[in-house]
């Protein structure tokens, strides 16, 4: 799998790999092979404010196939074995009022975001690694009910936490905590510019004439041949797969630094960060039919082990020999989720063109809401599949499409 990603990516992106005017310049020991790509930290608007709701849980009456409302949120399938991790229902659906509006989010479960052969591994504090396979899942995808261009991406292992659109604004909901009990339901909801998932312009990714289907390479020529009886046929055109319009996969592992192991109080660390990567996988399947999905996960549950300093270029460095030296899953990329706040104006640091690689194919990215860190922890893969900041947009939010690979991930929200 992963030779064939890096060849359909690689295929997709070669021709973009020109500099784009404004980006920073690799270091002398990588001139001209790998470019370094810092994040544009995304700063909060002043347009952004807050409220408390109470959301609901919509069940549907056995008979009347009428939605009840239920204070009680918990998607977790009551019969569920004690001995394994808790099963979630396949779908669900929530109601909330905020800001004058009810919304009705439907949520299906994101069965792509774990493999199959999954694991999450942890350290005593002697140093001895532990390591179970699987891990609860309670991330969902979907949209706001009966709103076109809506999107939505939330975990429910405990309350409602992620966000969702419905197409003039994004919303960041997640728990009011008190130490670590729920405030009997409150949940914080914050209303914030819209983050744009979906393409602008609705043709954007059609087929349209020869340059659009890669050249007469990627077809088969009509001909007329004769068949044995004298007949005459003409054989149809026949449309190879294209590597923009055919689904990819980003095989990822992360791993959480110590620091975010201890701010998101302990238990909370591997929840925290599946919610990350499902709304990356949320926007990557948007933008680029492109699928995350998560094939390990280590925490840092005793000390760092690597140093993790305030330069992010050295922490990536570092963390890319442990990568080489200590990590043996078999994916295509690995990024640190850090819970330090690195002494740059960017947000993450990325090995560009680095995919598939032991030594470059890895980030590091810098604590913030799930939101912040899933457009960090994007723009960063899509610097290691080879994407180039876009800096050529006169502002921020002015995110077209003719491009169906840059899509808008790469867009400058600094």
């Amino acid at each position: 799998m992963l030779s064939v990603w890096c060849f359909m990516v690689f295929a997709a992106v070669g021709e973009r790999l020109a500099a784009v005017p404004g980006e920073e310049p690799s270091p002398d020991e990588d001139k001209d092979v790998w470019d370094w790509f810092s994040l544009g930290r995304r700063r909060d608007s002043g347009d952004t404010s807050s409220e408390v709701t109470y959301p609901k849980r919509l069940v549907q009456h056995r008979e009347t196939e009428e939605e009840m409302a239920h204070r009680r949120l918990d998607t977790r399938i009551n019969n569920s074995s004690l001995d394994t991790s808790p099963v979630h229902l396949a779908q669900s659906s929530f109601q909330l009022k905020a800001f004058g509006q009810i919304f009705t989010l439907d949520l299906q479960l994101n069965h792509h975001l774990l493999s199959s052969e999954y694991v999450e591994r942890h350290f005593h504090q002697d140093g001895r690694p532990s390591q179970s396979a699987g891990g609860e899942h309670c991330y969902y995808q979907g949209r706001l009910r009966d709103v076109p261009g809506s999107w939505a991406a939330l975990s429910t292992c405990h309350g409602l936490c992620g966000m969702f659109s419905d197409g003039f604004f994004s919303y960041g909901i997640e728990p009011v905590q008190n130490g670590s009990v729920q405030e009997g339901g409150a949940h914080l909801i914050r209303r914030m510019p819209d983050i744009r998932l979906t393409p602008q312009c609705t043709d954007c990714v059609k087929d349209s004439g020869r340059e659009s289907r890669g050249g007469d390479a990627d077809w088969d020529q009509p001909e007329t041949v004769r068949a044995t009886h004298g007949l005459r046929r003409t054989k149809r055109y026949v449309r190879r797969p294209s590597v923009q319009t055919e689904t990819k996969y980003i095989e990822l592992m992360v791993v959480n630094d110590y620091e975010m192991f201890v701010k998101l109080k302990n238990s909370q660390t591997k929840n925290f960060a599946k919610a990350v990567v499902n709304m990356a996988d949320a926007i990557f399947k948007e933008q680029l039919n492109t699928r995350i999905v998560l094939v390990a996960m280590e925490t840092w549950t005793s000390k760092d082990l690597v140093p993790v300093v305030e330069d992010p270029l050295l922490t990536l460095q570092n963390f890319m020999k442990y990568r080489k030296d200590n990590i043996r899953e078999q994916c295509d990329a690995v990024h640190l989720l850090s819970g330090r706040t690195f002494h740059s104006s960017r947000s993450g640091t990325a090995y560009t063109g680095g995919i598939c690689s032991v030594t470059k194919g890895g980030g590091v990215n810098e604590f913030g809401s799930v939101g912040a860190m899933a457009i960090t922890l994007c723009q960063s893969l899509g610097q290691n599949v080879g994407m180039r900041w876009n800096n050529l947009r006169n502002s921020a939010g002015d995110c077209r499409c003719p491009d169906a690979w840059l899509g808008c991930i790469m867009e400058d929200t600094g």
